[in-house]
Formats: structure tokens, sequence, C-alpha cells
């Protein structure tokens, strides 16, 4: 009810107002039926504007410390991200990837929309990072279309780390659903799992007219920043 609530009363009609979407290619989200919404990852308002602008409830998960913190900005983001469709899920330990992939599958099974940022973090610098294979697993499993949606320009908008956002006209593009089902009964092939993610990244890659790095976003996140060089003395 929340979910609905927020997106057609309370804060929807007020973000179409300011940000203005200019949607293209809407029309290749089935209107029924299990589908994978797989998205590149700009920006924190991906995950706000993927779902207003898409005519059935998107569900993503997210780690669950978003839903544990205390005082009026603990409660505000769980209220959030509980309105906006998300579902929490603990990433510590080994088996968090399977915790977040069955809870996607459940919302597959029950004809449900999926959405997944198969780079698994947002993008440091606008560029488009190598995919982790869950978004591979899901489909595979579920044997679920995806579809493949690029945020154009939310890195313009909001970038990361900063907390209001820029009012401009948001850009979105859906591009046409991807079959897997020649893959069925395959899951848990690596070299499959790798094929079919490396197809949904190039479609990315094709929508977005991003570049394309052929690394993982959160190993170059961790890695130290370089030290300036100390001017030579003469």
């Amino acid at each position: 009810m929340l979910y609905w609530l927020l997106k057609y009363v309370l804060l929807g009609p007020l973000l179409r107002a300011v940000f203005r979407p200019q949607v293209e290619g809407l029309h290749h989200v089935p209107a029924t039926g299990p589908v994978i919404l797989a998205s590149n990852h700009l920006s924190f308002s991906d995950s706000i504007f993927t779902p207003l602008i898409t005519p059935r409830k998107v569900t993503f998960v997210a780690k669950a410390e978003y839903f544990t913190g205390r005082g009026i900005k603990g409660w505000l983001t769980r209220m959030f991200f509980v309105g906006t469709g998300t579902i929490p899920v603990d990433r510590s330990g080994g088996r968090a990837a399977r915790a977040a992939l069955d809870t996607q599958l459940a919302v597959l099974r029950a004809g449900g929309v999926a959405g997944i940022y198969p780079e698994g973090t947002r993008s440091p610098d606008g560029r488009l990072y190598r995919g982790k294979t869950g978004v591979a697993r899901l489909a595979l499993e579920s044997g679920a279309p995806v579809v493949p949606v690029v945020m154009l320009n939310l890195d313009e908008i909001q970038p990361p780390g900063t907390l209001i956002p820029k009012v401009k006209r948001v850009r979105i593009r859906f591009g046409a659903p991807l079959d897997f089902s020649r893959y069925a009964g395959l899951s848990g092939d690596r070299f499959v799992e790798r094929a079919v993610t490396d197809e949904i990244m190039y479609e990315l890659m094709e929508l977005s007219g991003r570049e394309y790095v052929d690394t993982y976003a959160q190993k170059l996140k961790l890695q130290p920043a370089a030290t300036p060089a100390e001017p030579v003395v003469a």
C-alpha cells in the first residue's frame, strides 16, 4: 500500500513535475509475467526513478543496514526503502549472495518484476563496469526475460556523495527483452553464466553509449587512492 501511495500520491507526482522524466522504450516491459530489469547504476536516485516510471511494481534488494538506522534519519530511510518495494537482505557471511538471489527468485516466481544492478555497486566514474554473474543465475533459474535499462544522466543529476539532486530532466532508456531460454538447465555452469552476463552488459553498453571497463567496480573502489608525486627540488 505504501508503495502505491508514494508512487501516485505523496512522492511520484512531485518528482514527475520537477524532473520531467524522458523515457524511451517503456513498451519493452511486459504487462504481465515475470521479468528482470537489469540496469546500470549511476546514482542513489536510480532506485527512485526506475520504480517511478515503470507501470508495474519493481522490487530491488538492498543491504539490511538501510533498514536498521536509528533516529529520524533511520526511520525516514527505512520508510523510503519499504515504500519503494526494496527488500532487506543480510549481506554478511558466505550465503549473502544466495540470500539476495532467493529473494528475487521468489518475486519472479510470483510473476513479479525484479530489479537488479549487475555491476553490484554504483559506478565510481560513470563508466560501465564488468557485471557479476548473479543476474545470469537469476535469469537461468527463473526463466524470466531480461529487459536492459540504462540511466542516461542520473550521475549528472545526483553524483555519488551528493544529497540534493540538481533539477534537470531525467533520461531513461529501456531495451528489447533478452531471452536466454536456449541455456535452460545450465544454471551453475560458470562459462554459461559469464556468457549471459556479458551479453547483458553489452546491451547496457550499446543502449547507454558509456565506455565499458572489463573489471569490477567494487575492485576499483577498494584500490587505494594514488599518492601525488612530490615535486622535484633542484
